[in-house]
């Protein structure tokens, strides 16, 4: 450890990859835990093994200015569009191009969530977003938050039966919480702390053990290859889906709540064709909106309380404002337009940790992005991770800074992607970051959260951003 100025910065070493993580806490300023760069190398064997270890962990210091740059990875084209324009080009511009996903993340994803929405193209795709886009859109929220602050304040009340300076898991909490959130909201029915961690510990078990680089496509598999469904990864699935299940069997019974998504998923029809969803389709359905917004939220609302913890000038704003707009009551969804610090915590918690650091898409056609020849089936990135914190775009990159959120400090639109852009930005966008904003407003009216003494936090990235050991961290009562 070393002085620099007024900050201390802490640089551990992770594992025998050499991966160093940094993290500067001063006076007034917090740069919070991030994967340090890669060393320069050209070996693609070194890439993968890092790629496979932590996908923030490939990144030389170089990629936090470049614009556009590839390289090639056995026989495999590899292009990362990572400037404003280059990224409008293929989420908007050219998406007929880059619509599909690329063959990692359909293979990693495919056993768990089917054919569903986050990772189905085509037709397919266009059909159920269709169907998908209006059972969580911004309209309904009038719906939802009630159901957000009431299972916020139901943990409220569970921490407050820990008592003062309970040791507890963030993570764990927060996609307990979500867990919760999200079913009551697309399933109607309360899914108990039970099932929620059984959720939660397959879809980490899940992250763990499934094969995110897939060296079929590097090898010239176009399509990659199936991933090998070994003992324990069928575990994992059979957890999840078990949960999932028992839910929708209850709505196939009759017993589900009228009006739930589920609910809406089995009456809805397609405008244009008036095709009703299969009971597959419901089941890929269901697991992709409850996986995807359970985990992306639980994930970002862990790091905000990991970045609060060690910025208390931030938290104090936070806290004043709580005072100020809600003096104690519970917030609602027409609270969020005064909430203006609290939902800046949580835009600048994304651009620091996206919950989906790397958007990967396979071209269909030849095309062309800024002189480059980009391959037919070449794989093309956009990575929020990098453009985040792109050192010529935005004042600052790895400090904590909530302030820029409001002083619209934003260098460009294309500049912050936490939900991707264009035809495919994530339906469930509105929903996470409200449920984020009421989640964060509620429970710090009555905690602060402080990381337990000794825990060194690493940004961990297999499928989606998290704490690699979760985030262990220690209640204090405000009430």
């Amino acid at each position: 450890m070393t002085l620099l100025g007024m900050g201390l910065i802490a640089a551990h070493q992770t594992d025998t990859l050499h991966m160093a993580i940094i993290e500067q806490v001063g006076d007034g300023f917090l740069i919070p835990a991030y994967v340090a760069a890669m060393k320069e190398t050209s070996n693609p064997i070194s890439i993968l093994r890092h790629a496979h270890r932590n996908l923030l962990s490939i990144w030389p210091s170089e990629c936090f200015e470049l614009e556009v740059f590839g390289i090639r990875i056995l026989r495999r084209q590899i292009i990362v569009a990572n400037s404003p324009d280059s990224i409008k080009h293929v989420m908007v511009t050219r998406n007929d191009n880059y619509e599909r996903k690329s063959p990692q993340m359909r293979r990693a994803l495919e056993n768990l969530l089917g054919d569903g929405l986050f990772i189905s193209d085509g037709d397919t795709w266009k059909f159920r977003r269709r169907v998908i886009a209006p059972i969580v859109h911004k309209n309904r929220m009038t719906t939802f938050a009630p159901t957000m602050v009431e299972t916020a304040l139901d943990l409220s009340a569970h921490w407050h039966g820990h008592g003062d300076l309970a040791r507890i898991d963030a993570l764990v909490e927060m996609g307990s919480l979500t867990a919760e959130v999200i079913s009551r909201s697309v399933f109607g029915k309360h899914l108990g702390r039970t099932s929620a961690h059984e959720v939660i510990h397959g879809f980490s078990q899940y992250q763990r053990l499934i094969d995110q680089v897939n060296v079929g496509y590097f090898l010239g598999f176009d399509e990659g290859l199936p991933q090998f469904r070994g003992p324990r990864l069928r575990w994992a699935i059979k957890k999840v889906h078990d949960v999932i299940d028992r839910i929708i069997q209850l709505h196939l019974e009759g017993k589900g709540e009228e009006g739930s998504m589920v609910d809406t998923l089995l009456k809805v029809r397609d405008e244009e064709t008036g095709r009703a969803l299969l009971p597959t389709e419901i089941r890929s359905e269901a697991a992709t909106i409850f996986m995807a917004g359970h985990e992306t939220t639980a994930n970002t609302l862990t790091w905000a309380w990991y970045l609060l913890s060690l910025a208390p000038w931030a938290e104090q704003k936070l806290h004043q404002e709580l005072q100020d707009v809600l003096d104690g009551r519970p917030p609602t969804l027409e609270d969020i337009p005064k909430l203006r610090y609290t939902r800046a915590v949580i835009e600048e918690t994304l651009r620091l940790y996206p919950p989906v650091p790397l958007l990967t898409r396979q071209a269909r056609d030849e095309d062309e992005i800024r002189g480059r020849r980009i391959e037919p089936a070449a794989l093309v990135m956009v990575v929020p991770w990098l453009i985040h914190r792109h050192h010529k775009l935005w004042e600052h990159p790895h400090h904590f800074m909530p302030e820029r959120f409001i002083e619209k400090k934003i260098p460009n639109l294309h500049a912050y992607v936490p939900f991707a852009i264009g035809p495919r930005i994530c339906t469930g966008a509105t929903f996470g970051l409200t449920e984020s904003i009421l989640c964060l407003a509620t429970l710090a009216q009555h905690f602060k959260l402080r990381l337990a003494p000794g825990v060194k936090v690493e940004p961990y990235c297999r499928l989606s951003l998290r704490p690699r050991n979760g985030m262990p961290m220690v209640l204090h009562r405000r009430t």
